[in-house]
């Protein structure tokens, strides 16, 4: 199906197989289809494969493009699914294997995946393995067991590269690899050029702004938030002036002027004179008004004038089309003149657009003519806005007595009945492209919203559709047009990511018609050319000129070839140790702390006995393995004691505690009740509870923003719930922390000196344990908290009360002297005193006799 490697990427192929390494492709340069070919040449029993980074759809679009090639020893799938047990099975059976990262970071600690065995491993996507991700500490542990296995990494997203420093040497770093192999789309082992753009720059302002004002976007005040927002939607609207219709681009308008007006939510841009002309330009491009409806009496006849409803006011419809719609109708009619003048087959065409919407929209363009698809979202959007006004104000007069409005009969509303008498202009003939077949689930809704009506915009064509199977694995395509052969399928926005590869190379299109470019897919065509050798492939763009439409295309090509000549420049400077892949224990990144966790510290002692001392570990909960941490602490030289808890996510000595917290599961967990559980839990069990918190250091922030401060104190505030949560447990310690790599040297520190956790111990602590926080004594968990909430009761004083009082009842029996023997301050036994046995001061309740 893909079709055989071109020359070039034979090449790519070989360089990556003779030595690891990193490829760097161009963006939709084929890169899945090296990997693919990797993943044939290991696809069988004899080797063992680990495949990182990779979608539930791409690994289900490999293995059936494996299959379709014959391969027998298919690539399998290891999920949670799989039992543990289960798994070592799996491995020893070889081939390509699709694994997720934590799986793998638990099967290496645990020993249970072969680690001799594996041949090598292959990473997609390698522009995002940074130090404290999974598939980084995957590698190191692969790398720290096995030193003869294969790592070979794949991406096609060089623009990764360009922010940070050295950043391409930190992910060689991170994957061991020392070789960088870049292919840019100008490299001279690729002679074809089939489609070429001059370059051009744009700058996205919005994108820019948010990205400095981020760090700060906590301390800036809601004036300011509101113009960067103001600025999206700017940039909305430019979006939607160039990819859709007028009427859809006007209701976005009255749309937004509406909600801005409704939620005073508008910085003032709407009261500009610009935003003004937008508005009637806007307008003018849907309807206009003569000059003598808009002229209104004033002065004593304005008060006698009856008001004037939507119904009353004509409006000329304009409805403007769409230049773009035009253009593709040269385009369809250009290529049906092709195909009645060609001898052979008349040839298919595949017309991609952005999105679900846009190809809909040209589905019921192709389909129904122009000025029907604008009529249709007129009545949808603006006209059945307007009925509902004139409902309303009819509603409002009848309410005041005032008189009625002339009603309109349903289903005629007044802009559909004054188009049909002004629009004199027909729309293109549908050349000859009147069988058609939609798309399963039509794609009405997707251009004019759900509405109960639906069946009525079809009904004049239901009877001349024929039903024509089409064999595509993907269900996104729009609109299959018969003759010839037509399909509309989106750019972006599928569930399946090789959707559009799919349908490209089972219609085989003979004319492609980019009604809206994207970078990937057109090089994505030039290999599709280039795969079909004599035969024709004609590719019509269109883009406005001088458009951001085509700034943003060619911005794309010009940021792509600047970041590979700073990549080509880097490489040529690059100083990569030998020990750079880790075959030798000589590559500092495999060594923990200098040390191995593992290793023995031997000390003499008096008769020549030698002792040694067990490896420092921590218990970490298994939900803690999608975080960075439990990679660094393994890297710092902890080992790593994997269980499923119910208390706490880290388990540091015998009697430390740690929940671990980002900033925003601080808040949410505070206003939800559920860290007060968490540390009632803690408090309960283990004598150290701590509470850490982590924050990004390059992102400021505050528990509450400036605009929530109040002169008062409020219970509700996440501040004053933080307080109450320490006054609550006084034994809580809550430790700030600036990143990962800070808390694994905080947890370093704390385990310094003290014993070792035991994994089976912390295990079997759950909610419903009766074990407490103490050493040697066992106590009842309820009466222990209640015993705590006393007045005069406090942390340091409660135990002398548990060794004097073996049940509340012996407690209530004490004297106040005795008490106060106990605790050792009379003011705290008066206190105990008299909450035990003061009586409360009810009144009687008043009995009510009715009367007769």
């Amino acid at each position: 199906m893909a079709g055989p490697l071109l020359e070039f990427e034979t090449e790519m192929f070989l360089s990556l197989f003779d030595c690891d390494g990193l490829l760097v492709v161009a963006e939709g340069m084929g890169v899945d289809r090296i990997l693919l070919q990797f993943m044939r040449v290991y696809s069988e029993q004899g080797s063992l494969v680990l495949l990182l980074n990779t979608t539930t759809p791409e690994q289900e679009y490999f293995t059936e493009q494996l299959r379709v090639e014959g391969v027998t020893h298919l690539p399998r799938t290891v999920t949670s699914d799989v039992q543990s047990a289960e798994r070592y099975n799996v491995y020893t059976e070889g081939g390509v294997l699709f694994v997720t990262t934590r799986i793998l970071v638990v099967d290496f600690l645990a020993d249970r995946i072969p680690a001799h065995l594996i041949s090598g491993i292959l990473v997609y996507r390698a522009h995002k393995i940074i130090e404290s991700c999974q598939e980084a500490f995957t590698l190191r542990l692969f790398r720290q067991k096995n030193k003869t296995g294969f790592i070979k990494a794949f991406t096609d997203k060089a623009t990764a590269f360009s922010s940070g420093f050295c950043q391409v040497e930190r992910v060689m770093r991170n994957l061991f690899v020392k070789k960088l192999y870049l292919w840019p789309r100008y490299n001279e082992l690729i002679p074809w050029q089939t489609f070429h753009l001059t370059h051009c720059i744009l700058l996205i302002k919005y994108l820019t702004i948010r990205h400095y004002l981020d760090p700060l976007w906590h301390q800036l005040g809601a004036k300011t938030k509101a113009l960067v927002q103001d600025l999206k939607v700017l940039r909305v609207l430019l979006l939607y002036l160039t990819q859709y219709d007028c009427v859809t681009f006007f209701d976005l308008l009255e749309s937004l002027r509406s909600s801005q007006k409704n939620f005073g939510s508008n910085s003032g841009w709407l009261f500009l004179d610009s935003s003004t002309s937008m508005f009637v330009n806007a307008r003018s491009r849907v309807y206009r008004v003569p000059e003598s409806k808009k002229k209104l009496k004033v002065g004593a006849e304005a008060e006698k004038q009856k008001p004037t409803s939507a119904s009353e006011v004509k409006r000329e419809l304009v409805l403007e089309k769409s230049p773009k719609w035009e253009a593709l109708t040269e385009v369809l009619e250009e290529i049906e003149r092709e195909n009645k003048s060609s001898q052979h087959e008349p040839g298919r065409v595949l017309i991609c657009a952005s999105d679900d919407r846009t190809c809909a929209q040209l589905q019921q363009r192709i389909k129904h003519g122009s000025d029907w698809l604008l009529n249709r979202l007129y009545t949808r959007t603006i006209g059945k806005r307007d009925s509902a006004a004139v409902a309303a104000l009819e509603l409002d007069l009848e309410k005041r007595g005032k008189g009625r409005v002339k009603k309109v009969s349903k289903g005629k509303e007044p802009a559909q009945k004054k188009n049909t008498k002004t629009t004199k202009t027909k729309s293109r003939p549908s050349l000859t492209l009147t069988q058609m077949v939609g798309k399963q689930e039509t794609g009405e809704a997707a251009v004019m919203g759900s509405s109960g009506d639906e069946d009525e915009l079809m009904e004049e064509h239901e009877g001349e559709e024929e039903q024509l199977k089409l064999d595509l694995s993907s269900d996104d395509y729009y609109g299959v047009l018969k003759e010839p052969l037509t399909v509309i399928h989106p750019l972006k926005g599928c569930t399946d990511p090789h959707s559009l590869t799919r349908v490209l190379h089972k219609v085989e299109p003979s004319f492609v018609v980019l009604y809206d470019a994207e970078l990937s897919f057109v090089r994505q065509l030039e290999i599709y050319k280039a795969n079909r050798p004599g035969k024709t492939l004609r590719v019509y763009f269109l883009i406005y000129g001088g458009s951001t439409e085509e700034q943003k295309y060619l911005t794309a090509l010009s940021k792509e070839k600047k970041v590979f000549e700073h990549l080509i420049r880097e490489k040529a400077t690059m100083v990569i140790p030998e020990e750079r892949e880790g075959r030798e224990d000589t590559n500092l990144d495999l060594a923990r702390n200098l040390e191995p966790a593992n290793a023995t510290t031997n000390t003499r002692k008096a008769g020549g006995q030698e002792q040694s001392r067990e490896p420092s570990r921590v218990i970490v909960d298994m939900r803690e393995f999608r975080s960075e941490l439990p990679s660094l602490l393994h890297r710092r030289g902890l080992d790593i004691d994997l269980v499923t808890q119910e208390v706490g996510d880290y388990i540091l000595t015998p009697d430390t505690c740690v929940e671990r917290k980002s900033v925003s599961d601080l808040i949410g967990s505070l206003q939800s009740g559920r860290l007060y559980t968490q540390c009632l839990s803690m408090t309960r069990y283990y004598r150290k509870a701590v509470l850490l918190i982590e924050f990004d250091p390059a992102k400021p922030f505050s528990l509450m923003a400036r605009s929530d401060f109040r002169h008062e104190i409020s219970s509700n505030d996440v501040s004053s719930k933080l307080t109450l949560l320490t006054l609550h447990f006084p034994r809580l310690r809550i430790l700030w922390c600036p990143s990962p790599h800070a808390t694994a040297e905080l947890f370093l520190e704390l385990k310094q000196g003290r014993p070792e956790p035991d994994a089976s111990a912390a295990q079997a602590v759950t909610a419903e344990s009766d074990l407490v926080a103490e050493p040697t004594d066992l106590y009842n968990p309820g009466p222990y908290d209640f015993l705590l909430k006393m007045p005069g009761v406090n942390m340091k004083n409660y135990r002398a009360l548990i060794k004097n009082a073996g049940s509340l009842a012996d407690l209530a029996e004490l004297s106040q002297n005795k008490l106060a023997e106990i605790l050792g301050n009379a003011n705290n036994a008066k206190l105990l005193y008299e909450f035990l046995h003061n009586v409360a001061d009810v009144p009687a309740p008043v009995q009510k006799t009715k009367q007769t």
